[in-house]
């Protein structure tokens, strides 16, 4: 089943955005089963990642173009050989969702709870927005 996610932080100054589309085998029935299947399709993919430098290091005047408006020009070298673990990625996103430090849509509609039920359609978008604390100094 394919699905959108679209990830947005508050704390971008500027707005680029883009849906995402991830195929997930397992249709999830609630938020915390969604978190945890979209988790460990990130957490391979990272650890299938090479390591070392990348066999044309340049970059194209596009990928320059691109990468500026997202805030950081880099190769997108991987320097450490460690794997991420999937159970304590799954475990952080999740105390995450809880401690309210993101929110998720659904088709523009708020999940509020890990173990409310999603009503999962082919094509169907997720946001997933990243809330940023404040600080400052309290004088």
């Amino acid at each position: 089943m394919q699905i959108f996610i679209t990830l947005k932080s508050l704390s971008r100054r500027k707005g680029f955005l883009e849906k995402t589309p991830f195929e997930i085998e397992n249709k999830p029935i609630n938020l915390e089963k969604l978190i945890e299947e979209l988790i460990s399709i990130n957490v391979n993919s990272f650890n299938q990642k090479e390591i070392g430098i990348p066999f044309l290091p340049y970059l194209t005047e596009d990928e320059i173009n691109l990468k500026s408006t997202v805030g950081k020009i880099g190769f997108n070298t991987i320097n450490n050989d460690t794997n991420a673990n999937v159970i304590e990625a799954i475990s952080t996103a999740l105390l995450a969702f809880q401690d309210s430090l993101f929110k998720v849509f659904l088709n523009d509609k708020e999940i509020e709870s890990l173990q409310e039920n999603i009503d999962l359609h082919e094509n169907d978008e997720f946001t997933f927005i990243k809330l940023t604390m404040l600080s400052g100094r309290m004088w």
